[in-house]
């Protein structure tokens, strides 16, 4: 009876551990940042961002960074299968240990290798951005248009790239069932020493590409239908990318290994160049501001106002602008306050946003203010008056120029031409 309790109490004991364990180990939903409900290309955009930032060759002798970065892995090697995905939704960690004990591995070739799974989104052998040694592909430019209301407000935008992308059905082999042998020509150096006779008696060796394999050393048997054996395809990849506000015309966003990507290097970088579009009227109304027609340089907003002549010379008069994000920038003035052709007005902070590309700024005294917004008035003069209008406007103008009026020829300091003698012909 003693021996029979004591399994049973050991037993317990054993189960009790291992709820522990599973009860601690990471959620994968929250190891990618991501909802039960997320999409598999929520996973996937997830994946490709965070294993680059956890990335060992990225982060040399931080161990906490290295265990994210497996961890990250093994979260989207479940997660991105739809029969694993659906274990762990229902059973958790423990449903997924029940399964490999069966016989699979997360159902994925290589699935427990956390860099042989990067090497299949970016290529290069599971190495990062610049690792030295390693063969590194070319960047990618890609300019996009924006408008000044994107730049002042910040946005999320998506955009749609075509590159190359290693292939997702052999992972990268060309081959179908994922099987890739030695070529038995080359023996797997990818070259071939031919001879050459140049005379009897006399010959050449000369070093060639093996035409049997293309120079790879390997060879496939069942060529992948998907790529052709090519190991890699062209497709149009969804990036998303966040405008912060107050970002400049021509600043560079660059999206690291994001370019054309290959097994037999690293992926370059995707670098996005954002540019101003022309100023367009909105076609729906809640963007019909008059920021829509707002110039700007550098942090400063530039507006032009028109004015009759009543409003420059008079006084009384007020105008509404509305921003570029829509609140309103009031300015006017007072009866009897004139404003000159061409004066410019100065409204502080009314410009862009403070914005600066590094997150610690190299000076503290750094003017961290958002920009100013200037108003250029025009004044718009009739074309023409009526005669009667003409004739009270000129009386009165007449009447307080000999009173109060000014001689703008003695003012300007030009000199005064001599006056002329008029003499009678006869």
């Amino acid at each position: 009876m003693l021996p029979t309790m004591r399994s049973v109490i050991l037993c317990v004991v054993i189960l009790l551990c291992v709820l522990q364990l599973v009860a601690a180990a990471e959620d994968y939903y929250k190891t990618l940042g991501l909802d039960k409900s997320a999409s598999e290309k929520d996973i996937k955009r997830a994946y490709r961002n965070l294993s680059k930032k956890f990335h060992p060759d990225k982060n040399p002798g931080d161990d906490t960074a290295r265990e994210k970065f497996v961890l990250i892995a093994e979260a989207y090697d479940i997660l991105s299968t739809a029969t694993t995905r659906k274990i762990y939704d229902q059973y958790g960690h423990e449903g997924i240990e029940q399964h490999r004990q069966g016989g699979s591995a997360g159902g994925r070739r290589g699935g427990n290798d956390p860099f042989d799974l990067f090497s299949r989104f970016f290529g290069g052998g599971g190495h990062f951005g610049h690792a030295p040694g390693h063969r590194r592909g070319p960047d990618m430019e890609l300019k996009v248009g924006l408008p000044l209301r994107d730049f002042y407000n910040g946005r999320e935008v998506s955009f749609g790239v075509e590159k190359q992308q290693i292939c997702d059905a052999c992972e990268g082999t060309g081959s179908a069932d994922r099987e890739v042998i030695t070529c038995d020509k080359c023996q797997g150096r990818g070259v071939v020493i031919q001879k050459h006779q140049l005379a009897p008696g006399m010959f050449q060796q000369v070093q060639m590409h093996c035409d049997k394999c293309g120079g790879q050393g390997k060879m496939v048997k069942r060529p992948c239908p998907v790529c052709s054996g090519q190991r890699v395809v062209r497709k149009e990849v969804e990036t998303f990318a966040t405008i912060e506000p107050g970002m400049g015309k021509g600043t560079r966003i660059v999206f690291e290994n994001e370019a054309d990507e290959s097994p037999d290097y690293i992926a370059g970088d995707l670098v996005l160049i954002l540019e101003e579009r022309e100023p367009e009227l909105a076609a729906d109304q809640e963007h019909r501001t008059d920021g829509t027609f707002f110039r700007r340089k550098g942090r400063d907003l530039f507006w032009k106002e028109a004015l009759s002549l009543r409003e420059a010379w008079m006084g009384g008069w007020t105008r509404n602008i509305t921003h570029l994000d829509g609140h309103v920038v009031q300015v006017g003035r007072s009866r009897g306050q004139v404003v000159q052709p061409l004066a410019v007005e100065t409204v502080k902070g009314e410009g862009m946003p403070f914005w600066s590309e590094g997150h610690l700024h190299e000076s503290e005294d750094e003017d961290e203010s958002p920009g100013d917004l200037y108003i250029e008035y025009t004044v718009i003069l009739p074309d023409e008056m009526e005669s009667g209008m003409e004739k009270e406007f000129y009386a009165l103008w007449e009447k307080w120029r000999k009173k109060i009026g000014v001689n703008l020829d003695q003012d300007s300091g030009r000199p005064v031409a001599p006056a002329r003698v008029v003499k009678d012909e006869l």
